[in-house]
């Protein structure tokens, strides 16, 4: 066997083990709080969460499951919190395309974490940035207390999800809410705040304060069912719309009732009959190095990704750092704009060429991919961005030949877009190259990465070196002296911390990304999110100030 068909095979295993990897946390975090607290939920005859979400779908429908990751690692002191105690994602429910929000009980009685608002947040964004009907599951014991601070007052906290249902209330964005379990608090304006609000008698229950705390306050004894379940709600205060005797057949009146929404404008995205890329999937695994720092030829992966693996290149011999072209993804047309990782000559004036490194923004490219964005929003076609980005180039050279007002032309033209951006984070994604390439501050309608992802400043042995420069000069500065093995040390330190922090489980965790996915997913993602975005017409495009 020769070396290439070896790095092949090597590159191959360990990309298939990383996913592995992916998908036994992925496993994990399904199961909740785990087989006791689900025991418990069955108990009182309640569906789990992820259980309520199988039976509303559409059998055999497709499903794209948000923030997944969600408070990953992140709460340990306090129990751990799986998925943010939120199952969350866009599916099918009568046929028509749907965002779906289950608290989960199973996890602190579905309490809300910080994650937890910020993961609720994403939900109803992706939901009014396409215009999809929303679905609340709600069964939630309210804040999280002990990390109240965090949750409460804030713009982005617990109460901004009640702004966004009056805001989708007035754009005609169809809410409903099955009350399943616990609301309370504040989070009861929820489900009345949505345009069908539902309860689950013996289980469901809303109440601004329960019977303890009422007893507190104005000294009343009542029970909580009295107080506030599907009977009063539905015949004394008129709050309730319905009110259904198990979780079932509470679900089955929301699939009745999106059975019967009309349909709107849409945008009107081009799409033809799909096809499966001609050159092997499969083969992106050996053809996408584990080193980061190690070049590769994207446009290998792109032909796999495309329908019929037919791919047609935007000034292709200019500014080849980053390719830019047309293609179709489950039929739908997209413009793909991605970081070229091999290292190639740029032609200089006259007959002499230099040397580009692969996955870096050069003037050129730069002004390429702004062009070619523009174009694309003339088009009327969406965008797909593949990030493998280590920033711009940098040096004297790159600073007199203008490297920043052809970086801000890109981020001008991509910031501006108006049609649907969507952001596949394959390999590196650092400093100023994430923004470029649209990271998460750019508005792509969807954001996931790859297991091989790493995203960061800058990376992780170039910072670690940065990092340590700067904690030796404090050190000295106290007249300590550094041998050259507590160097190391504090470098291996310092690297270790870092790397920890460039991980796609970091990432996710935090809702930087949407998912971690199985490269052979990406169609699907982008598919459904073109047909999400679909729903939404688009607005005039116009590029802002951009600097000649």
């Amino acid at each position: 066997m020769d070396k290439a068909n070896l790095e092949f095979n090597k590159n191959e295993d360990l990309n298939k083990q990383q996913w592995d990897a992916v998908k036994a946390k992925l496993n994990r975090i399904a199961e909740g709080g785990g087989a006791k607290a689900a025991a418990k939920q069955k108990e009182k005859g309640k569906m789990l969460a992820r259980e309520r979400i199988d039976y509303l779908r559409d059998k055999n429908s497709q499903w794209i499951e948000i923030g997944a990751f969600a408070g990953y690692e992140m709460y340990e002191e306090q129990g751990g919190c799986p998925a943010g105690g939120v199952v969350a994602g866009i599916g099918y429910i009568s046929k028509r395309q749907c965002v779906i929000v289950a608290n989960d009980a199973t996890v602190k009685a579905g309490a809300w974490f910080p994650i937890s608002g910020k993961k609720n947040l994403r939900a109803q964004e992706i939901a009014m940035e396409n215009r999809l009907p929303i679905i609340y599951l709600v069964d939630s014991a309210g804040v999280f207390l002990p990390m109240q601070d965090e949750i409460f007052p804030d713009k982005e906290h617990f109460g901004r999800i009640f702004r966004n249902n009056a805001v989708m209330s007035s754009m005609g964005i169809t809410q409903i809410a099955a009350v399943m379990g616990s609301c309370v608090a504040g989070g009861a304006y929820l489900p009345i705040m949505s345009d069908e609000a539902l309860i689950v008698e013996g289980t469901g229950s809303i109440f601004l304060a329960g019977s303890y705390l009422v007893k507190a306050a104005v000294g009343e004894d009542i029970d909580n069912e009295t107080l506030g379940g599907a009977a009063t709600h539905s015949e004394i205060s008129g709050v309730i719309d319905d009110k259904f005797p198990d979780d079932k057949s509470c679900l089955d009146r929301i699939k009745y009732l999106l059975d019967k929404i009309g349909k709107y404008e849409e945008a009107g995205f081009d799409r033809v009959k799909p096809a499966k890329p001609l050159k092997n999937e499969n083969e992106i695994f050996g053809l996408l190095p584990l080193e980061r720092n190690k070049p590769y030829a994207t446009i290998e992966i792109i032909e796999r990704l495309v329908d019929n693996s037919e791919f047609e290149q935007y000034k292709e011999v200019y500014g080849k750092t980053i390719i830019c072209g047309w293609g179709r993804i489950d039929g739908w047309a997209v413009g793909i704009v991605a970081n070229n990782r091999e290292i190639t000559k740029a032609k200089k004036p006259g007959n002499s060429s230099e040397m580009q490194f692969g996955g870096v923004i050069y003037s050129d490219s730069a002004d390429k991919a702004a062009r070619f964005i523009m174009n694309c929003n003339q088009k009327k076609i969406p965008l797909v961005f593949l990030q493998d980005v280590t920033g711009f180039m940098v040096g004297s050279r790159s600073e007199h030949g203008g490297i920043i007002k052809d970086g801000a032309k890109m981020v001008n033209a991509m910031a501006n877009s108006t049609v649907p951006k969507f952001t596949i984070v394959i390999g590196n994604s650092y400093g100023a190259g994430n923004y470029a390439m649209c990271g998460k501050a750019y508005d792509p309608r969807l954001i996931v990465a790859w297991p091989s992802a790493k995203i960061a400043v800058m990376g992780g042995e170039q910072a670690a070196k940065v990092l340590l420069q700067i904690e030796a000069m404090s050190l000295q500065s106290k007249g300590e002296i550094i041998t050259p093995e507590a160097e190391k040390a504090l470098l291996d330190k310092i690297t270790q911390r870092y790397e920890s922090q460039t991980t796609p489980f970091y990432a996710a965790a935090r809702l930087w990304v949407d998912a971690i996915i199985h490269p052979l997913d990406t169609r699907q993602w982008i598919s459904m999110g073109i047909e999400a975005a679909n729903h939404a017409p688009v607005a005039k495009y116009n590029v802002g100030v951009i600097q000649t």
